[in-house]
């Protein structure tokens, strides 16, 4: 076979008598078929109408920044939805109208600016076939200066820098389309109350009993054992005293999940000999009793995952950790500071029973939080 090759070097490559299996070929010769597909290459280059006609391509460049325009007018009108159309009544058409109003605007200024990026790219655009060969990395010296030529070549046959209402009217169009969400953020909070004063008030108040969560039965302080965990809800945290409650009985919140969530507590028991007890914080605990509030000092989720042996408590949504011996102080995790600890003591008749409401605000950390 050798021979064969060489008497046939002409040809470049060694081709097997008898087709593809043939046994005849040795181990390792490289056997290419004489019917190979060959590479056909690029089609021909077939011109757009714009590229043919300037009146056209002019009338495609129209309608791209129109369209940044028209999504630029959708942006705005979500917003201008979103304050004309309110929701704080509560009432199904307001609620219906507003949802309606501010998802067209937000669908058309989206669509638009996604409908007019396309169309600049496939009409206006340089169009001309190209095969970009990839390189290791890193690129040398002169290899960077040629990728600096392709990123000003790509500006001019884009057109960017000089088709300016087509520039300008996309710049226009991005920075306006996320003003609808950064509105309805607004929403989130109230408008006519401190959220911070919100967060650091809850249901808690001296004389309280800590609960079972969701039935409402209080909890004695000899029910609690070491190594035990409850989930523990305000005694006044039910619907009959609720609704007769005042707003600021109720920690400000005029609904009961949002009491409720503000107010949920986990309750646990350890050796006193565990305990590391700062000197402000020496009276908060029964002995051993401990209750810290379950809201996750991260984004808010329920810290309900209570590890007996490590006296470690798991936010489960990031994986945060907190150390009950410890104060609940953070250990692991993207939680900036420990859960907030509601002072505890018992009544004469043995249940827990706060002393008071807690003295930071709940939940995630925030610039404007005040301890």
């Amino acid at each position: 076979m050798a021979e064969e090759a060489k008497n046939n070097g002409d040809s470049g490559a060694v081709v097997a008598a008898q087709g593809h299996g043939s046994a005849d070929a040795a181990v390792g010769t490289a056997v290419i078929a004489p019917d190979a597909v060959q590479n056909p290459g690029l089609p021909p280059h077939r011109k757009r109408v714009t590229d043919l006609d300037p009146k056209k391509s002019k009338r495609a460049e129209r309608t791209v920044y129109t369209l940044f325009y028209i999504s630029i007018a959708g942006s705005l009108g979500a917003v201008l939805a979103y304050m004309f159309f309110p929701i704080e009544t509560g009432e199904l058409m307001a609620i219906r109208l507003h949802t309606m109003f501010v998802g067209l605007g937000m669908a058309l200024a989206l669509l638009a600016v996604g409908i007019g990026a396309v169309h600049w790219g496939k009409a206006i655009m340089a169009d001309h076939e190209s095969i970009d060969y990839r390189h290791p990395v890193a690129s040398d010296a002169p290899t960077r200066e040629a990728s600096a030529e392709v990123f000003k070549l790509a500006d001019e046959e884009s057109g960017f820098s000089r088709r300016s209402l087509v520039r300008n009217s996309l710049i226009g169009a991005l920075i306006a389309f996320p003003l609808p969400g950064i509105t309805l953020l607004r929403g989130l909070a109230p408008q006519d109350r401190d959220a911070v004063q919100l967060l650091k008030h809850t249901m808690w108040d001296k004389g309280v009993r800590l609960a079972r969560d969701p039935s409402g039965v209080p909890i004695k302080a000899s029910e609690v054992t070491i190594g035990s965990a409850f989930h523990v809800i305000p005694e006044t945290l039910n619907h009959e005293d609720f609704a007769a409650m005042s707003l600021d009985e109720r920690g400000g919140s005029e609904h009961l999940l949002d009491a409720k969530a503000k107010a949920i507590v986990l309750l646990m028991r350890l050796d006193q000999s565990e305990l590391q007890v700062s000197e402000e914080r020496k009276g908060w605990s029964y002995d051993g009793i401990v209750a810290y509030s379950k809201v996750c000092t991260h984004v808010g989720c329920p810290v309900a995952l209570y590890e007996q042996h490590t006296h470690h408590l798991l936010c489960p949504c990031h994986q945060s950790q907190f150390d009950v011996s410890q104060e609940a102080k953070v250990i692991f995790g993207p939680a900036k500071r420990p859960l907030p600890q509601l002072p505890i003591t018992v009544d004469d008749e043995g249940y827990l029973v706060a002393q008071s409401d807690f003295h930071e605000p709940v939940g995630p950390s925030f610039w404007e939080r005040l301890k």
